[in-house]
């Protein structure tokens, strides 16, 4: 089998070797047929790759492709390095044996999949912040509906107008002890 100077060069010297314990993107792929894995971790910052680190188990041209892949994705906005494929990987490094080339999708996959981990837990975390911002919003509607002053539950009975206060058996909401629902228009209880 023969493999390019480039080859062997990132074989023999792989570049960006290691873990991101504080990872912002974790991609795992494997073949089940030869039995290469590959587990790229990236750092994101302002929609580039800042850092990248693999894991390769495999061949050399697995160890190759991964080291090849974590250069020429570093520095790169996320849309750039999500079009690096298994073909220009094989170009970059000078070509692959056929029966390698398997090993340059992998790297490509990897990479990829890193990114859509970060892309998801992303997307995560808007939704959270997004459920937290609607959660303080209800918390600020939360006011007496007579004298508009805080209001913390119908344990404290009054707002700072002081007037008793129920909950309304028929929609849930606070209105004023003795009187119908301002809400919904239902006989209040007590």
């Amino acid at each position: 089998m023969i493999y390019t100077d480039k080859v062997m060069d990132h074989f023999q010297n792989p570049r960006n070797v290691g873990v991101i314990e504080d990872a912002d993107g974790v991609g795992k792929v494997g073949n089940p047929v030869c039995g290469d894995m590959m587990t790229f971790y990236i750092k994101v910052r302002d929609g580039r790759l800042a850092d990248i680190k693999f894991q390769t188990f495999g061949c050399g041209a697995a160890i190759a492709v991964s080291s090849i892949v974590s250069e020429m994705a570093m520095g790169k906005s996320l849309e750039e390095a999500m079009k690096i494929t298994n073909k220009i990987v094989a170009q970059e490094l000078g070509g692959l044996p056929k029966n390698k080339l398997h090993c340059s999708n992998l790297g490509a996959d990897a990479l990829h999949a890193a990114i859509e981990n970060y892309r998801g837990m992303q997307a995560a975390a808007r939704k959270a912040e997004e459920k937290r911002e609607k959660h303080l919003e209800a918390e600020e509607e939360c006011a007496c509906p007579y004298c508009e002053g805080p209001l913390e539950g119908v344990e404290n009975s009054f707002g700072k107008c002081r007037v008793d206060l129920v909950e309304c058996p028929k929609c849930g909401q606070i209105t004023k002890k003795g009187e119908a629902c301002l809400h919904c228009g239902a006989e209040a209880a007590g």
